[in-house]
């Protein structure tokens, strides 16, 4: 019950290549893709061929992280109410209507009694220190769009979430069915062992190792089993149950070259985060403005007419009386409630446009540390294309001969 030594030539070559890795002392875990990129190469699997119609595309899942993402609706509908505020901050104070009963004696409670008795109407209306409506206004318009922005870097954040999740996933995906493909070599070559051992051919170690090959390949499954079932959850987070539980193309899809680094540096201004900091910077600078316009008086503009009934002494009828008054604000004690504002409003400012630099700052930082590593991701790239992959081969065909020979 041997196998023939040019049977399952390619599955034999894929199992070669793959202890000429461990020799190396790489292994197969869920970020060292070099090992998958080696098995599909030697194998050629025909899994490759897959319906377009049950696949889980990156776009689509993209698609259906956006559609329906809580945070960025959230963020959106903070900046609607805000905007929303923006427009009624802006508009005068509603008037003031007023109703009085002046001047009646304690005695009768009689209108007509007293020439001073009258009922009153009025009106009042209120007018803002300078240009407080429109500054406030400003203000909010600008913390909309604030949140606007962070509705923008949440969209970036989701996106990026959604892809790692699907590349994971795409990743222990082939995994899985390379190994699996693989799983019947690993028994025939235990049965060649074992007969190869019984005709005096090997040693019994020789047994034991093919065994114990066996089992690895066994444990390997579990583990790629237990990624699958995480990476799995992970997706369903983003794309839901059905569509989370598709199955993902085994073409890579075709990603764009990042722009240069200069452009990055650049593009880190336009980041949705710094725009938002900007934001608020921009409704710090209208809030020190408002503190200035506390400076300035604030009025207010009354009108009352009072109805009277009886008559004068004189037999004619008492006539009515028209009031208007102005009413003004007097800020003349400045050194404990506007001086005050205006300097916490001015710390405030200071803080905000601090944060923006930090926050510019740690961009940077970060743009450092990911461009370094896809620098040296595509070295290593470079390094599996042109070097260790055609040297996995050749000792794999090596091996092959070797064995054929055997």
């Amino acid at each position: 019950m041997g196998i023939s030594p040019v049977a399952s030539k390619q599955s034999l070559l894929a199992y070669l290549a793959l202890r000429s890795i461990d020799m190396g002392s790489f292994k197969l875990e869920s970020r060292h893709i070099g090992v998958s990129f080696i098995f599909y190469l030697a194998i050629q699997s025909p899994w490759a061929q897959s319906d377009s119609a049950q696949i889980l595309s990156l776009k689509e899942a993209e698609n259906l992280a956006l559609r329906d993402e809580p945070t960025i609706e959230r963020f959106n509908a903070s900046a609607g109410a805000i905007a929303e505020r923006a427009v009624a901050k802006g508009q005068l104070p509603d008037p003031k209507f007023r109703f009085g009963l002046m001047n009646f004696p304690t005695d009768t409670f009689n209108r007509t009694q007293e020439p001073m008795t009258q009922i009153q109407l009025g009106i009042q209306q209120s007018f803002p220190r300078g240009d407080s409506l429109g500054i406030k206004a400003r203000q909010s318009e600008a913390l909309s769009g604030a949140q606007r922005e962070l509705a923008a870097d949440r969209m970036l954040k989701a996106l990026q979430e959604v892809r790692l999740s699907w590349l994971e996933r795409y990743y222990w995906q082939g995994a899985q069915r390379i190994v699996e493909r693989n799983s019947d070599l690993f028994s025939k070559l235990v049965e060649v062992t074992k007969q190869q051992y019984a005709v005096g051919r090997h040693n019994q170690q020789d047994v034991i190792r093919a065994q114990l090959e066996r089992s690895l390949l066994d444990d390997r499954l579990e583990k790629i089993g237990i990624q699958q079932a995480q990476v799995r959850a992970e997706l369903m987070r983003w794309t839901g149950p059905e569509a989370g539980a598709r199955p993902l193309p085994s073409v890579f899809p075709r990603l764009p070259e990042p722009p240069s680094r200069e452009g990055l540096e650049e593009a880190l201004n336009a980041h949705p985060l710094i725009r938002s900091d900007l934001a608020k910077v921009t409704a710090g600078q209208e809030s020190v403005a408002l503190a200035r316009e506390a400076y300035k008086p604030g009025w207010a503009l009354g009108v009352n007419y009072g109805f009277r009934d009886g008559q004068n002494p004189s037999g004619r009828e008492r006539a009515d009386f028209l009031s208007a008054f102005v009413t003004v604000d007097l800020p003349i004690f400045r050194s404990k409630r506007q001086d005050r504002e205006l300097s916490a409003s001015q710390f405030e400012l200071r803080a905000m446009q601090h944060a923006r630099d930090e926050r510019l700052r740690q961009l940077r930082q970060q743009l450092d540390g990911h461009y370094a590593r896809w620098q040296h991701l595509n070295s290593r790239a470079t390094l599996y294309n042109d070097t260790l992959l055609s040297q996995s081969r050749e000792n794999a065909r090596a091996t092959l001969l070797a064995y054929q020979n055997d």
